[in-house]
């Protein structure tokens, strides 16, 4: 089996074993905690919230989102009429996965209450509820996930999940160029005759490996009548033979050797970035296929534009020992890092994960994997800083996170007051 069928299977497993990620529960007992119907299949008030009801006493929770951040509204009904909030005190915890905890106190307007808050997100938590009415305490917990999953650790390590904490980082600019690969000019040699003359052999053909030094041909010249040998001037690999035995060698190339490992990148420049690049700049080569990289820095700019395009020539050194690596005439993309600056929080760019209209990271407790809602600032294509929404030092999915989300997804999270 294939190394991609392999990691496709794994997948497969570890999400057909992640456990479901945004159920509701209620549970409680009289006159301490309350019940209100399993999983998402709950009572259901006149302003669409979950009910929760002690004896004549119902308290109907909502989440108002609606032109405002979030907050609590929640009404109070004896039996099925309502209740002036007045006659009520109420009070709310919210533990979230952590274990972090909200607490929410409560004032009256109009026939609601209104929480003391903003219910931050993602709104995944245990509630804990408590109303005291007459001198008589009524509390009932639920649970309320979203954007939440369960995967065991051995299942998440063979999927590749890998985890970091969040922190600091070094956030770069770049400016994007794109070039090709070309020979440098010490890693080509045309061989030529030294004198006219007739050529009596000549030792390689288009293809071949050569080594410096050694004998490419001989010819006998018209005026000594000598017969002399023509060295190869460089190592590499003839490119081109343009004589044949019998032939009078003039002026025209013998052969032409090209040296593999002797290679750069030349890069075109344009007229808005020209300014901000120099000599000495890191730039990291890829092809365009993205699967070979190459970390290192700008050689030289040359000083003359391109009377058409107006753009100017910048060179990169391309180790290439084998000759293998990179081939003359390749396409190739650079990143030139042009500024950098250091930002107290960032998470992997590729880490980053779409979850209704948020961009979120993934957070890891224990075995349990939730969403964070991320408000960003700079980005890279390595880092992306943080501005709000996971805290220095909390552990989130940096690699495989689309599996995390997939599950999520499989799962139905909801968002659901």
């Amino acid at each position: 089996m294939s190394p991609f069928k392999t990691t496709l299977l794994i997948a497969a497993s570890v999400a057909a074993t992640l456990s479901a990620g945004c159920g509701e529960k209620a549970s409680g007992a009289a006159g301490a905690e309350h019940s209100a119907a399993a999983s998402t299949d709950y009572e259901r008030g006149p302003h669409r919230g979950r009910m929760l009801r002690d004896g004549d006493l119902a308290i109907e929770m909502t989440i108002f989102e609606d032109g405002v951040p979030p907050e609590f509204h929640v009404y109070a009904h004896q039996g099925d009429k309502p209740l002036s909030p007045a006659e009520v005190n109420l009070a709310v915890e919210l533990t979230r996965l952590g274990p972090k905890v909200d607490r929410f106190t409560f004032t009256p307007r109009e026939d609601y209450f209104v929480g003391s808050g903003v219910v931050k997100e993602p709104h995944s938590f245990d509630v804990k509820v408590t109303a005291v009415r007459a001198g008589k305490t009524s509390s009932w917990t639920y649970q309320s996930y979203e954007g939440r999953t369960t995967i065991l650790a051995d299942q998440a390590d063979a999927a590749g999940v890998k985890v970091e904490p969040a922190g600091p980082a070094s956030i770069d600019e770049f400016v994007s160029l794109t070039g090709r690969v070309e020979l440098q000019p010490e890693g080509r040699a045309e061989v030529r005759a030294w004198y006219p003359g007739r050529i009596v052999t000549m030792t390689r053909s288009i293809g071949d490996r050569v080594t410096k030094g050694e004998t490419l041909a001989t010819v006998t010249s018209s005026e000594s009548l000598q017969t002399y040998a023509i060295p190869a001037p460089i190592s590499g690999v003839v490119m081109e033979r343009g004589a044949t035995v019998g032939d009078v060698a003039g002026s025209t190339p013998l052969y032409v050797i090209a040296d593999p490992r002797k290679l750069h990148a030349e890069f075109f420049i344009y007229p808005r970035d020209a300014e901000r690049l120099r000599a000495g700049q890191r730039v990291t080569v890829k092809n365009v296929g993205g699967d070979r990289t190459y970390a290192g820095k700008i050689e030289v700019i040359l000083p003359t534009a391109d009377m058409l395009t107006q753009t100017v020539i910048a060179h990169v050194d391309l180790p290439n020992p084998d000759g293998l690596a990179w081939r003359p005439g390749q396409a190739v993309e650079g990143q030139v890092v042009v500024a950098s600056e250091q930002v107290p929080l960032a998470v992997r760019t590729r880490a980053l994960q779409r979850f209704r209209d948020f961009t979120v990271v993934y957070a890891r407790v224990d075995e349990t994997y939730e969403v964070r809602m991320l408000e960003l600032g700079r980005q890279s294509p390595e880092w992306t800083e943080v501005l709000g929404g996971v805290d220095p030092g909390e552990v989130y999915v940096s690699d495989n996170a689309f599996l995390i989300r997939a599950d999520v997804e499989k799962s139905g999270a909801s968002h659901d007051h």
